[in-house]
């Protein structure tokens, strides 16, 4: 696994050092406190420290460049010429959060008045001034066609500020996730869905990653060389982790359980941080036998960080990782039915389903016929948790762009289908009717990522990072 590298680097005038006494060092404590309150585990701060002449700008751009960096916070502390930046990011070519962090929310002016010594005086003043040379500092990067991003605030005690810093962390370690991932592709796709046909080029070259092409042949000669042993101990991981339903027969189990260490092995030996899938399998017992029997092993991935979409849909298993990278979920989910009495939209999909965010444990049906599908077994039937969710599309446009479409709802109790699927029940401020318009509106394809919690601000600082548009219909 590839850390996430952030890039760190304040900004000055060498010119003060000497001029104002304790400035520069004062400046760097901010900058070492600000470096400390960044770090978490999985993230590396590439921290430089002061850069206060172009020479330094230079030198600079060369060190994060050989780092590595996914992204740059540049730190103004004072006013500081634009040539001790631009040379930084230029060379670095990463895209840049530009903090204007006062140490304090005011100076104290009647403190500040009678200090008596104007040289003083200016040196505390511009311990302050870090929101001076911004401008300077865009119009620099507008011209300059680099784009950037702005947090303005405290240093300390600033929430809001600190939200935004999380925010575009987070997003920076989601973009690198999607930049190393191995999604794997095993199938085809379901014939006659013209909406969910991807172009798999435009997705590596939006979000990076290996799609490895994987036969469903693969998959039924790892089933073959499940032990006994292993088979027991996955239905008793079963029985532990689902709320296995009377009518399952244990050789349902038994077969599905096969199936499940075998999604694992190939999961191991592929090195798959996600998978799309569909195949009918009719006239080879053996596939057919592969491909009916997957969705709990599917179900046990997906909550282990693997997400599993049915139907071969690409763009839909990358909205899932993606939610599921901010630890957020993101469930397979599509339109079953509106509900106009309660203003609702009833959404779920066949297939797995993202357990870890279930409400409550995850029911295991049997099911007699999988509708449109070649097949029978066992089923999961599950809600999403009540409260807050997103829902997230990958889309694919005309002009042969990736956009982000999301929404921001609420899962809410009352009756659900209960049909073996993931289904649940989602209120949407706008009201279900404007939603589902809204959202069609958009052209994404008829599957869409669920997630806990509302995610939208991390949503969009992901697409920027990306520089691909977002669209928010509520």
């Amino acid at each position: 696994m590839y850390a996430l590298k952030v890039g760190l680097f304040g900004i000055g005038l060498e010119a003060y050092w000497a001029q104002f006494d304790g400035l520069q060092a004062r400046l760097e404590g901010y900058l070492s406190e600000l470096a400390q309150k960044m770090k978490r585990p999985g993230v590396e701060i590439v921290n430089i420290g002061m850069v206060d002449t172009p020479e330094k700008a230079m030198h600079a751009g060369h060190q994060f460049r050989q780092a590595d960096v996914d992204l740059i916070f540049l730190y103004v502390t004072t006013y500081a010429l634009s040539s001790t930046v631009l040379p930084v990011v230029r060379r670095a070519k990463v895209p840049v959060i530009v903090l204007n962090l006062a140490p304090e929310p005011a100076i104290d002016y009647a403190w500040f008045n009678k200090l008596g010594d104007r040289t003083r005086m200016t040196g505390e003043w511009l311990a302050y001034c870090s929101a001076c040379p911004v401008p300077e500092i865009a119009s620099v990067f507008k011209r300059s066609n680099i784009p950037f991003y702005q947090v303005t605030g405290l240093l300390r005690n600033d929430p809001a500020a600190w939200t935004e810093i999380d925010d575009w962390i987070e997003a920076a370690r989601v973009v690198n996730i999607m930049a190393h991932n191995r999604l794997g592709v095993m199938g085809n796709y379901y014939g006659g869905m013209l909406d969910i046909y991807s172009n798999l080029t435009l997705h590596s070259a939006t979000f990076g990653g290996h799609i490895e092409m994987i036969e469903v042949d693969q998959l039924s000669a790892l089933r073959k060389d499940v032990a006994d042993d292993e088979i027991q101990q996955r239905i008793t991981e079963f029985q532990a982790v689902f709320d296995v339903q009377p009518d399952c027969t244990h050789a349902e189990l038994e077969r599905a359980a096969r199936t499940s260490v075998a999604l694992d092995r190939l999961v191991h030996e592929l090195q798959l941080g996600s998978l799309a899938y569909y195949y009918k399998g009719s006239g080879n017992p053996c596939n057919e036998d592969t491909m009916s029997s997957v969705i709990l092993g599917n179900s046990l991935l997906t909550a282990r960080g693997v997400p599993v979409a049915g139907e071969y849909e690409v763009k839909n298993v990358q909205a899932m990782k993606i939610m599921d990278s901010f630890g957020v979920g993101g469930s397979f989910t599509e339109y079953y039915a509106m509900d106009f009495q309660d203003d609702v939209v009833l959404m779920g999909h066949d297939g797995p389903g993202h357990i870890a965010i279930a409400e409550g444990k995850t029911k295991v049906r049997p099911l007699y016929v999988y509708h449109g599908k070649v097949g029978n077994g066992l089923s999961v039937e599950m809600s999403v948790k009540h409260g807050p969710v997103t829902l997230l599309s990958v889309v694919e446009t005309v002009d042969g762009k990736i956009q982000l479409l999301m929404a921001e709802a609420e899962s809410v109790p009352g009756p659900i289908l209960e049909i073996g699927n993931t289904n649940s029940r989602y209120r949407f401020s706008i009201g279900a009717r404007q939603f589902v318009e809204s959202w069609n509106s958009h052209g994404p394809a008829h599957h869409c990522a669920i997630g806990v919690g509302h995610s939208a601000a991390k949503i969009r600082k992901l697409g920027a990072l990306l520089n691909v548009d977002v669209i928010q219909v509520c």
